[in-house]
């Protein structure tokens, strides 16, 4: 276990590659439900991921992996786990030997995705793992090759995936429906006033990495490249801080802008001190907007054509089924881990951007 886990294992408390090899009990179920075992049980897992898990038709809530003993009895009271499926941090190994669970979805701070995953794949265990992906492009290299070697699927928490306003954003590019994007503007941002329980690891940089880039501004990046269907070529940007005190070690305030093919651009923008919440995109035809754009639910959305009329859905459930099916099938996933290695390569190029006053080129993009 590395130092960080070590240090903040307590705290934790309060890109798939299509596998060779599928689940045979599974297979020889005839439709039997996938057991997922939650690691780490903050906001996230216990108001979206264990609730989703109750309606998924193809997946169950079969473990869970905590650093705190004291939320295990109400976890095993509301979703019926036994005693043998509760792990913690240290005993995570042990998890190899349960035929209950087939999946572990990792929902800890980013800095500790890389090892936990790894671990869980290790035990040969399949991954979901939320995004951002990890702290570094090696970190999400690493975890991509050890899903390969043990033949198992890596996959991100991208939800927006499953959502119809943005699915139609995409269909809306990709077909070309309103003509050629022109400019892209995204935003995600929220004035963070409390700065305890859930939220600390959000402004420390050895568990958060960059503050706001990292945890809102991926769902800028997904935006602006799903609504560019494109990679970008450069980009410039600028990190700056108001709140002195609050934000010490990560900036409060993140803003670059993509430079893509033909010179057109997507502006982005992620704080803690302001607000945003949309993607708008420039087409020939018309403006393609979606605001607000990133919560689980409240999406409001329009084309050249009118407003987009979609009832909202539980993302969290279609996700997760969604995945599932992948691993099943044997199909590639929509969100691959391979993906989120390649927002996480877009983000470490805005903050070696903001840090040089240059723009920063980007390479070949593997994904």
């Amino acid at each position: 276990m590395n130092s960080i886990t070590r240090r903040h294992a307590l705290r934790l408390g309060a890109a798939a590659s299509a596998a060779p090899f599928l689940n045979l009990r599974a297979q020889e179920g005839g439709g039997k439900k996938l057991g997922v075992a939650l690691l780490g049980l903050g906001d996230y897992a216990t108001k979206q991921l264990g609730p989703a898990l109750k309606k998924t038709g193809n997946a169950r809530l079969a473990g869970i992996i905590t650093g705190s003993a004291d939320k295990v009895p109400t976890w095993q009271k509301e979703y019926e786990i036994p005693d043998g499926s509760v792990y913690d941090y240290q005993t995570l190994e042990k998890i190899a030997d349960n035929k209950d669970i087939d999946i572990v979805y990792v929902v800890t701070p980013t800095a500790l995705h890389a090892e936990y995953a790894i671990r869980a794949l290790e035990a040969g265990k399949h991954v979901i793992c939320e995004k951002p992906m990890a702290p570094t492009p090696e970190d999400c290299a690493r975890m991509i090759k050890t899903a390969a070697d043990k033949s198992r699927t890596l996959q991100i928490g991208y939800r927006l995936h499953w959502d119809p306003f943005h699915l139609k954003l995409m269909e809306a590019i990709k077909t070309k429906e309103f003509g050629e994007w022109k400019s892209i503007d995204v935003s995600d941002a929220g004035r963070m006033n409390d700065f305890t329980r859930h939220n600390a690891w959000r402004v420390d940089k050895e568990l958060g990495i960059a503050g706001a880039l990292y945890d809102l501004g991926v769902y800028c990046v997904q935006a602006a490249l799903y609504s560019a269907q494109e990679h970008p070529l450069k980009v410039t940007a600028k990190s700056w801080t108001e709140r002195e005190k609050e934000f010490s070690e990560v900036p409060e305030h993140w803003e670059w802008e993509l430079e893509f093919s033909g010179g057109r651009k997507a502006k982005g923008f992620a704080s803690y001190g302001k607000n945003g919440n949309h993607v708008k995109v420039e087409a020939e035809k018309g403006l393609i907007q979606i605001e607000p754009a990133y919560g689980y639910g409240g999406q409001k959305g329009s084309t050249p054509a009118g407003a987009m009329d979609f009832q909202h859905v539980f993302q969290q459930q279609l996700q997760i089924e969604g995945q599932v099916e992948a691993i099943l099938s044997g199909k590639p996933s929509k969100v691959p881990g391979e993906m989120g290695q390649r927002d996480i390569e877009v983000i470490r190029g805005i903050m070696e951007a903001a840090e040089s006053g240059k723009a920063h080129e980007f390479g070949k993009f593997a994904y």
